[in-house]
């Protein structure tokens, strides 16, 4: 925790008055919230996980000035304060002044240039966009047939549905490659085209057609995947009329 030996205090909390009401019910501290936030995306994790680390990670309360026995906070202030970071130019300001700090401190070069334009970032992000629009459009569509009809969706159900869209899809760096990357479309993609073929059958009920939810997981299907028929081959002679197997690409 190098910003911690060097400067203290990254963030202080007289950064942040403009946020929040000057009354009220004391809260966590918001330059705290302001690093660990920078942790959270440093490291790849979740709200929950971030929350998590606070609790439990003694170089975390290190360099957070935290006591060992902190109690940490519930993992959904983390949200709350991104929301007032994304009013007006407040995140650029705070980005802004985190730079002037390190770069005071020597632990940053001033004047330097990065470019964030190039191809291959551009192409990772479109792709990381990509797998959490199809994984979001499918979790969106399970909660909202839930409601609607439970009994239906029940048999549809597969037991790694739980962990896959028990909450919201995040998907940040996906370790392994570009291999797990197409691993982690196909199976949501697996997973919508299942939805959407039981929800187009004859026996299912017309109003989930309707469902919003529904209907634009349709859409993101048409714009995102495509389904390959792959045919038979019966003896070694010629393909049967019916596909073998089909895979969601």
């Amino acid at each position: 925790m190098l910003m911690r030996d060097r400067l203290d205090v990254v963030f202080a909390d007289e950064d942040f008055t403009h946020l929040y009401p000057a009354d009220g019910r004391p809260g966590f501290s918001p330059g705290q919230l302001a690093l660990v936030s920078v942790l959270q995306f440093a490291e790849n994790l979740s709200d929950r996980a971030a929350a998590d680390a606070v609790r439990t990670r003694i170089d975390w309360k290190y360099g957070l000035g935290l006591e060992l026995d902190d109690p940490g906070f519930d993992y959904s202030l983390l949200s709350e304060f991104r929301a007032r970071l994304a009013e007006g130019n407040r995140a650029d300001e705070l980005l802004q002044l985190m730079l002037d700090r390190l770069m005071a401190a020597g632990l940053l070069k001033g004047r330097g240039r990065q470019r964030t334009d190039a191809t291959h970032v551009l192409a990772a992000v479109r792709r990381l966009s990509r797998l959490e629009l199809a994984g979001e459009s499918v979790r969106a569509a399970l909660e909202e047939i839930a409601e609607a009809d439970p009994n239906w969706l029940l048999p549809l159900i597969e037991p790694a549905w739980a962990k896959r869209y028990g909450r919201k899809v995040e998907i940040g760096k996906v370790a392994g490659g570009k291999a797990e990357v197409r691993e982690r479309a196909e199976e949501f993609g697996r997973d919508g085209q299942k939805l959407l073929t039981a929800a187009w059958a004859s026996d299912a009920p017309s109003r989930l057609r309707m469902l919003r939810q529904v209907e634009i997981l349709r859409q993101v299907w048409i714009h995102q995947y495509v389904r390959l028929e792959v045919l038979c081959f019966e003896g070694g002679a010629r393909p049967s009329r019916s596909p073998c197997r089909s895979r969601v690409a």
